[in-house]
């Protein structure tokens, strides 16, 4: 197998588990939280942390390092529309990526310190969701339109 073949078989599949990971993460969360039950949020919020760190971090570097090889190696120019395009894509869904992360870690502890304490969620827990909720979206939509111009490289 050649080098590119090699890189490019790495971007697909890190691309796969990046956007899997957070498809799977938004369904499970969502889920979680609308049962009500702060136990499920709890245990839910705790694997979604760590799953977060375990595969979105680690793919979400695998990204740029093998999109940039990919580039070299083909003979991709930078200031192709497609490119442009796909990177900044990339930089606002880690730009919604980010907070995320911290609105999930806070839910967590908030529902752990809830199931501690026998008491409800805080009302901070709701506002965090709202936002994680709305942060969610912009990020989806960049991927969709990323894998698009990564199929079709604009044509």
């Amino acid at each position: 197998m050649s080098l590119y073949l090699l890189i490019k078989t790495l971007h697909i599949l890190s691309s796969t588990i990046l956007f899997g990971t957070g498809l799977g993460s938004a369904y499970y969360s969502w889920r979680a939280w609308r049962s009500g039950r702060i136990e499920v949020i709890a245990v839910t919020f705790r694997h979604l942390v760590f799953a977060d760190w375990a595969f979105t971090a680690t793919t979400a570097i695998v990204q740029p390092l093998s999109g940039l090889a990919l580039m070299h190696l083909a003979g991709f120019d930078l200031s192709q529309p497609w490119l442009k395009w796909s990177i900044g894509l990339y930089i606002l869904a880690g730009a919604c990526w980010l907070p995320v992360v911290w609105l999930q870690i806070r839910v967590h502890r908030l529902a752990e310190q809830a199931l501690r304490d026998g008491t409800p969620l805080a009302p901070e827990a709701f506002r965090y969701m709202r936002w994680w909720f709305a942060l969610g979206w912009p990020a989806f939509i960049a991927f969709v339109a990323i894998f698009y111009l990564m199929v079709s490289k604009g044509m």
